[in-house]
């Protein structure tokens, strides 16, 4: 059975993604505006894991949207959080099984029991979250013994995640000041292959 995995890049979905595989057939997805070009970076790390890859074009409405909310709030949050749940959709138009790498302690995404649920009944779909009862130092001893990873701080990571396409957005109606004053300084990373 296929499974369309949400993917970008960093060690949550990649380890995601081995530990589905002797399960399903993983489909490693991408979603995205089309702001910039960064999904390739997450298609690339695909490759080096072994995995198909797909990209998924989201609305420039929802970038709108969020990117609007996030300046208002101060803070990229909700915004985060409404971009996941619309990548889910998104990918449980297309498959029978989605996942993500979302885990025990993330602060954002998170994706509750109810929203879960809503999404299985209203696509028929299986949703599953693999790193669900993981702790952030259990993932950390599990990805050092099997992938091979680079970091540093968000801006300078290159990976195929949400945010880095957010950042543009803001920063082209806003400003770069705006974008330093939404998102808080935090660490990234990329996988960039197997041990």
């Amino acid at each position: 059975m296929e499974c369309g995995l949400l993917f970008s890049a960093g060690k949550d979905s990649s380890l995601s993604a081995l530990l589905l595989e002797n399960f399903y057939d993983v489909k490693l997805v991408t979603a995205h505006f089309g702001i910039t070009d960064d999904w390739q970076y997450a298609r690339d790390t695909a490759e080096a894991l072994g995995f198909p890859f797909e990209r998924i074009q989201l609305s420039d409405g929802i970038a709108t949207d969020v990117t609007a909310r996030m300046r208002e709030d101060g803070f990229p949050r909700s915004g985060i959080q409404s971009v996941h749940e619309a990548a889910l959709e998104a990918a449980a138009a297309e498959y029978d099984v989605v996942a993500d790498g979302t885990r025990r302690d993330d602060r954002v995404p998170t994706i509750s029991r109810a929203v879960a649920q809503s999404l299985e009944d209203r696509y028929g779909v299986d949703y599953i979250a693999p790193l669900s009862g993981f702790g952030r130092g259990a993932i950390d001893r599990l990805v050092e013994e099997h992938l091979i990873v680079e970091s540093g701080a968000s801006e300078t990571v290159q990976k195929g995640d949400y945010e880095t396409e957010l950042r543009a957005r803001i920063e082209s109606r806003w400003g770069r000041d705006a974008v330093e004053e939404i998102f808080p300084d935090h660490e990234q990373t990329r996988v960039i292959g197997r041990t």
